[in-house]
């Protein structure tokens, strides 16, 4: 309540209520003292460890990729609560975006719509950061994806080359298909492209040494077929889960309010996805076997949300609209929430 009701209009308003500008300083800022977090680790961490995918999380809620692209406020995370870490999307190339404005805060529908494209530093640049600072004390994930100079028929060898430069770093990789923010992206989601992909990067895993669990973050705006389509040859090609779900281009859920807002171009995330996410993950479930392991992610902004999500097969989650309207103290109120802990 403290978060909502004084500290976020502050942060708007010193930022112009440009809600990238609030981005760009908050993660400034946990860059800069997030050594010193420590003893609010304390208040925020939940110690509820699970062994998903091979590796040991500290509790089931990770930070999602998109909120610390490059990797700059790494010691910040795991004392805010955060049991796991996913940093990224980053591309073989460094690049600016899309043109700005390309954040919208979408409160009243406890939403955020963002045309971002992939702004980033590059690969080699986080894999010199993480070679200099060190990887965070809990699982940290690369969300990988294509540069938007690369052409489709580049793709391949754009992904590998970010999985080689990080490698050393990664404890799983993120494949990002799923964006509607980087032209033609969504289309290495089809059956062919998509194989043709994931037998690269397993094969390039292979050479490297092998060992880091690749995962497929997927669209929320696929239908079942083709989201069945996509999850056999995931599991063909030997994936080790899949991050349900990615932003969306529907509108739905959208207070009134802030209609016209929505119709700016980009993907849309928070409470209209919530729903979908739910579909998406209970879908997964029970179209492999529960074969795959889920990260839920979409609209996820209280305890009940992420019960829900596990409910439906999910073995972990990840908070980023949520926490980006409402402060770390969701984190930890979800994190104890999934322990039977009280908040």
């Amino acid at each position: 309540m403290l978060f909502d009701r004084i500290v976020r209009p502050s942060l708007y308003r010193l930022a112009y209520h440009d809600p990238e500008l609030v981005h760009e300083r908050t993660v400034t800022m946990l860059s800069r003292f997030g050594p010193g977090l420590g003893p609010a680790a304390r208040w925020y961490r939940t110690d509820d460890p699970v062994t998903v995918l091979g590796l040991r999380f500290a509790n089931r809620v990770g930070l999602a990729a998109g909120m610390d692209k490059n990797g700059r406020a790494l010691a910040a995370w795991p004392a805010l609560g955060f049991g796991f870490v996913e940093v990224g999307t980053v591309t073989r190339h460094a690049q600016p975006g899309n043109p700005k404005p390309r954040l919208f805060s979408l409160p009243a529908s406890d939403a955020v719509l963002n045309r971002m494209g992939f702004n980033n530093d590059g690969a080699n640049a986080l894999a010199e950061r993480l070679a200099a600072q060190g990887k965070p004390p809990v699982p940290l994930g690369i969300s990988i994806g294509k540069s938007k100079v690369t052409p489709l028929e580049e793709a391949v060898e754009d992904y590998r080359w970010s999985q080689r430069a990080l490698h050393p770093y990664a404890d799983y990789f993120a494949i990002n298909v799923s964006s509607p923010n980087t032209p033609g992206l969504r289309a290495l989601q089809d059956k062919a492209a998509l194989a043709e992909l994931l037998g690269e990067l397993r094969a390039t895993g292979t050479e490297l040494g092998g060992g880091t669990p690749l995962l497929v973050k997927v669209a929320p705006d696929l239908t079942d077929d083709a989201l069945a389509e996509l999850l056999e040859v995931c599991l063909e090609h030997g994936v080790a889960g899949i991050i349900a779900t990615n932003t969306t281009l529907a509108r739905t859920g959208v207070d009134p309010a802030e209609a016209t807002l929505a119709t700016e171009t980009g993907g849309l995330s928070g409470r209209p996805l919530t729903a979908r996410s739910l579909e998406v993950v209970r879908f997964v479930h029970d179209h492999t076997g529960g074969r795959l392991p889920i990260i839920g992610v979409g609209g996820i902004l209280g305890p009940d949300d992420a019960r829900r999500m596990l409910d439906a097969g999910a073995s972990l989650v990840q908070l980023y609209t949520g926490f980006a309207l409402h402060g770390p103290g969701l984190v930890r109120r979800v994190s104890r929430g999934i322990a039977g802990r009280p908040c």
